[in-house]
């Protein structure tokens, strides 16, 4: 590897990151032109990659593309005991099965960011599908409960007195031998796994290893705007997103969240970045061309640019002129019978929460009444706020600004 150019040196060591521990450690083993084993793993509870994932992935290719390699840790064994990272519960245990189909599906998501050639993708269960109940307790003598308890979530829920399963302690040591099993040099993650990470890095120098520098990256927020993007929140955009869905997400962001989407999703040049984050604090321009060339972009990397352009006029079309789609998704009256309350001739009654999930405009019947009470359900034009509706077969279900479905009696 050849010497690094300051420049990019700079874009990766400032552009969209948290904090590096120890810092100086890290640019001087950049420096010396020696590949480094980058460490990153994603724990396969759910099987589809979102932009919140994306942050993480493109630092990885930055250093990819300067000869560093990257060993991708499949969690197969740790989502089959649930991590919180910051969730007031507990996540789900996993089926081995389970696990591998979502990492089947995540693992072609992957390779659409990071480098194929310079990853070796490896899965925990090739060292713990050995380890003895001697192996699990000799690990847990590096430590002690009092210094996980430090660990943020872990306390507020013991000072509240909600419960915290043994094998959540057991989580970060896990997630720490990964580190000491395939010998990482840098460890990547959000800022919510800053603990984690650490109890990484001293377990290494515990068992006689050099201790991994840990690289945090920041937590990109949802839709929302508020809360970090998840799926269980319902504020995430999939990178498998259809090219209609993915760009319409983009527009609906608050207008405040598009520096910080600029800067960790695309590779707009820091005075672009600045003059973004000026207008938008000040008002001098419209946001609504941001939003257009960040979706126009992000489309575009993820489906192509004939896609994105033809997102853009359908948006314009739908949203913006208020037309129908071109296309309009069609449910049959046959998959409502079961809370249909009356059938005519002409159409049906139905229960209105109801159908807004079955016909997928609603992720429940929660968000079906959220979305009643603000006026953003529509039967052919009229508002409803009712919830049981007469529904015309033939009639278009309009669900916010982009989400349609027409009923069909077929």
């Amino acid at each position: 590897m050849n010497k690094i150019d300051p420049d990019i040196l700079q874009k990766i060591t400032r552009r969209g990151v948290s904090e590096i521990i120890p810092e100086q450690d890290f640019i001087k083993r950049v420096q010396e032109g020696k590949p480094l084993r980058l460490k990153m793993g994603f724990d396969p509870s759910k099987p589809d990659l979102h932009l919140g994932h994306v942050v993480g992935l493109r630092k990885l290719r930055q250093l990819q593309d300067l000869g560093h390699e990257l060993t991708l840790i499949v969690g197969d064994w740790t989502a089959q005991i649930g991590d919180p990272s910051g969730q007031s519960d507990t996540r789900s245990m996993l089926s081995a099965s389970e696990v591998r189909q979502n990492a089947e599906t995540y693992m072609q998501q992957f390779f659409r960011i990071v480098d194929p050639a310079k990853t070796k993708a490896v899965y925990q269960s090739e060292w713990f599908g050995k380890f003895s109940l001697t192996d699990v307790i000799k690990l847990t003598s590096f430590f002690t409960v009092n210094q996980f308890l430090h660990r943020d979530d872990f306390s507020q829920r013991y000072t509240n007195k909600k419960p915290i399963a043994v094998t959540e302690l057991l989580y970060p040591l896990l997630q720490a031998y990964d580190s000491v099993a395939i010998e990482a040099d840098v460890e990547f993650g959000g800022t919510d796994q800053l603990f984690n990470l650490m109890v990484g890095r001293e377990l290494q120098e515990k068992m006689g290893q050099a201790p991994q520098i840990v690289f945090l990256m920041p937590i990109l927020p949802g839709t929302d705007g508020v809360r970090r993007m998840g799926k269980s929140l319902n504020n995430y955009i999939a990178i498998e997103d259809p090219p209609y869905e993915m760009f319409g997400k983009i527009m609906s962001l608050p207008d405040d969240v598009l520096p910080i989407y600029f800067e960790l999703l695309t590779d707009l040049p820091d005075d672009d970045l600045v003059s973004i984050r000026t207008s938008i604090s000040q008002r001098t321009e419209n946001p609504m061309s941001y939003k257009k060339k960040l979706a126009n972009q992000l489309v575009s990397w993820f489906h192509s640019p004939e896609a994105a352009t033809a997102a853009a006029n359908e948006f314009e079309r739908v949203v913006q002129k208020g037309q129908e789609p071109k296309e309009i998704p069609e449910i049959s009256v046959s998959a409502l019978e079961s809370f249909v309350t009356e059938k005519m001739p002409e159409g049906i009654i139905v229960d209105t929460l109801q159908l807004l999930v079955t016909a997928s405009l609603a992720p429940s019947r929660s968000e079906a009444r959220r979305l009643l009470s603000q006026n953003a359900i529509e039967i052919d034009g009229e508002k409803v706020s009712s919830e049981s509706s007469f529904v015309r077969f033939g009639a278009i279900i309009r669900a916010g600004r982009r989400r349609f479905v027409r009923i069909t009696n077929t």
